[in-house]
C-alpha cells in the first residue's frame, strides 16, 4: 500500500492505496455534505457555482465556495512542502508520516465538530477540503498521477476510454498485450470508483448514525494505513 521512499511501487501498491483512501474520501464527502450541504472534493462543482453566485451577485455563497477552492489548494500546498521538506530530510517514510498528519486533524475536526455549533457547517466543510486537497497531493506524488481517490471524473472518464479501446481491440482482434494492459486499468480504476461510492454510502450512514465519531473512526483507518511503514522505518533506524 504505502512504501518508503525509494522504493519500487508496483500497480498492486497503487491499487490498494486507491482503493483504500478512495473509500475514505467517499466516505469525507458524502458525510460532509449530509451534514453542511456542500462537497469538500468536488472542485469541478464548486467552481461552477463560485461563477454561478458571482454571476446572481450572491457574494455570500460565492465567498463560501471561493473558501472552500482555497482551503483544498492549501491543503494540497501544505502536503507538497512537507513531502519535500522529509525528501530533502532523507525520511524514507514521508508518505506515511503525511498521511498521519492527515489523521490527525481529521480526529481533531471530529472533536471540533462536536462544539462548533452554528459554525459547524462552513467550518467543517472547509476543514474537510484541506484534508482532501492534502490526501489528493500525498496520492498523486507517491503514485506519479497514477491515481487519485478524493474525485472520480478522471477516472470515470479513463473507464470510458479503456472501455473504447477494449471494445476496439477486441473487433480489431489486436495483440494480448494491449488488451491485457487496457485490462489492467480497468482493474485498477473500476474498483476505485467502487470504493469512492461504497465509502459514500457508509460515511452518510455513519455520520447518520455516529454523528462526529464517524471523523475519528476514519482517522483511526488512516492511521492503521501509516503505521506499518513508519514502525518499520524507526526499527531500520535503530
Amino acid at each position: 500500500m504505502l512504501v518508503r521512499q525509494g522504493e519500487h511501487r508496483g500497480v498492486s501498491a497503487d491499487r490498494s492505496l486507491a482503493w483504500s483512501l478512495a473509500g475514505i474520501a467517499g466516505a469525507v464527502n458524502a458525510a460532509g455534505f449530509y451534514a453542511a450541504g456542500l462537497y469538500s472534493s468536488h472542485m469541478t462543482g464548486t467552481v461552477s457555482t463560485m461563477a454561478d453566485h458571482l454571476a446572481l451577485g450572491e457574494m455570500g455563497a460565492f465567498g463560501m465556495a471561493l473558501a472552500i477552492v482555497a482551503t483544498f489548494i492549501a491543503g494540497a500546498m501544505v502536503s507538497a512542502m512537507l513531502i519535500n521538506a522529509g525528501q530533502r530530510r532523507g525520511l524514507s517514510a514521508i508518505y506515511a508520516y503525511s498521511v498521519c498528519l492527515e489523521a490527525l486533524l481529521l480526529a481533531g475536526l471530529g472533536a471540533a465538530d462536536v462544539w462548533l455549533h452554528e459554525l459547524r457547517g462552513a467550518a467543517l466543510v472547509m476543514g474537510l477540503s484541506f484534508l482532501m486537497g492534502l490526501q489528493n497531493a500525498i496520492v498523486t506524488r507517491i503514485s506519479n498521477a497514477r491515481v487519485r481517490t478524493t474525485h472520480v471524473t478522471g477516472m470515470i472518464t479513463d473507464i470510458g476510454i479503456e472501455l473504447g479501446n477494449l471494445i476496439d481491440d477486441l473487433y480489431h482482434r489486436n495483440g494480448r498485450d494491449r488488451i491485457r494492459v487496457t485490462l489492467d486499468k480497468l482493474k485498477t480504476h473500476l474498483p476505485t470508483v467502487g470504493s469512492f461510492f461504497l465509502g459514500g454510502v457508509l460515511g452518510v450512514l455513519g455520520y447518520s448514525a455516529w454523528g462526529a465519531m464517524l471523523f475519528v473512526t476514519l482517522a483511526a483507518i488512516l492511521a492503521g494505513v501509516a503505521a506499518p511503514v513508519i514502525l518499520a522505518e524507526w526499527r531500520t533506524a535503530e
